[in-house]
């Protein structure tokens, strides 16, 4: 094990992702104390800066999932401080949360992600934004929340009621999206190394956010069964965009393949810089299947923190 530090696990917070960081967080402080490391477990609510001036760490695991810990507001807090920590920076983490953003970063360098636009909520219950069957999704929340799948012959009516049960009832703005038929795959990198890809392969509907977190009600299949050109670009793409954005530590690329199309069908979808780290987690369960375990894993991302300040 490198030096013993005092690392400030930051967890929880009020997004909707508040269940799934409390995992993640928990799981990142044992993974730590189990390598020696001294452990201060935070639960981020509005005092979390004098918290965190009081516990005074080497560095801050951020295991905050959503709104404000992955959009760049507790970034731009620990920039602020001059603390250390872990996964991306406030600039990376605004781009990266926000989707029309990441395209606007991504689409000029050649890397496929689907057509669509931004769509004020008004207007879906007068007509329709795309031809259906199309995707409308938050702007700027992750994990599947409010996700919304609009098909000729499903039940929110036509034009959309404001009604029904919807992201429409939540959100002011959304994005629309033309809707990829095929399957749902998913690569994790750490620092400069494309993991694996896994295939997501939910029992029920789609890889909502309930499918992500609920233990059997998804099937991961890892390493993916898929073409191994298929595999290669997505690890090309998921590291590519990991470097455009300028991610540091772990992220995780999520893709929709139309497996009619071959590589032309892939479209990736988004680009999570703060991704889970519960049993369920794609990326530690990537990360096992090539030798690392969840602590070698979690000292991996601690250690790309202390090669230089994140910003």
């Amino acid at each position: 094990m490198s030096e013993r530090l005092h690392i400030a696990v930051l967890m929880g917070g009020w997004s909707a992702e508040r269940p799934v960081s409390l995992m993640s967080g928990e799981g990142v402080a044992e993974a730590l104390e189990s390598l020696g490391h001294k452990v201060t477990l935070i639960d981020m609510d509005r005092d979390v800066a004098a918290r965190l001036a009081a516990a005074k760490p080497d560095v801050v695991f951020n295991a905050l999932h959503g709104t404000p810990g992955e959009d760049g507001t507790v970034q731009g807090m620990l920039d602020l401080m001059g603390l250390r920590y872990t996964h991306s920076g406030m600039v990376t983490s605004v781009i990266a949360i926000d989707k029309q953003l990441t395209k606007q970063a991504l689409v000029p360098h050649g890397i496929p992600m689907p057509g669509g636009h931004v769509v004020s909520t008004a207007s879906l219950h007068e007509a329709d934004p795309l031809p259906r069957p199309y995707v409308l999704k938050p702007v700027n929340e992750g994990s599947s929340v409010g996700v919304a799948i609009v098909t000729a012959e499903g039940n929110y009516g036509n034009p959309i009621s404001a009604e029904a049960k919807g992201p429409w009832q939540e959100f002011d703005e959304l994005l629309a999206e033309p809707f990829i038929r095929g399957r749902e795959l998913t690569t994790a990198v750490l620092g400069d190394r494309a993991l694996l890809v896994t295939e997501l392969r939910p029992k029920s509907g789609f890889y909502d956010f309930d499918a992500k977190y609920t233990d059997g009600l998804t099937e991961h299949v890892c390493p993916a069964e898929i073409p191994d050109e298929i595999a290669r670009a997505c690890q090309r793409i998921a590291l590519d965009a990991h470097r455009l954005l300028g991610c540091k530590g772990a992220s995780r690329s999520d893709f929709r393949w139309d497996d009619t199309l071959g590589v032309e069908g892939l479209f990736l979808l988004e680009v999570n810089t703060q991704p889970g780290m519960t049993p369920l987690s794609l990326v530690p369960e990537q990360a096992k299947k090539l030798g690392m375990t969840y602590p070698e894993l979690v000292q991996a991302i601690v250690e790309e923190a202390l090669k230089e300040d994140a910003g």
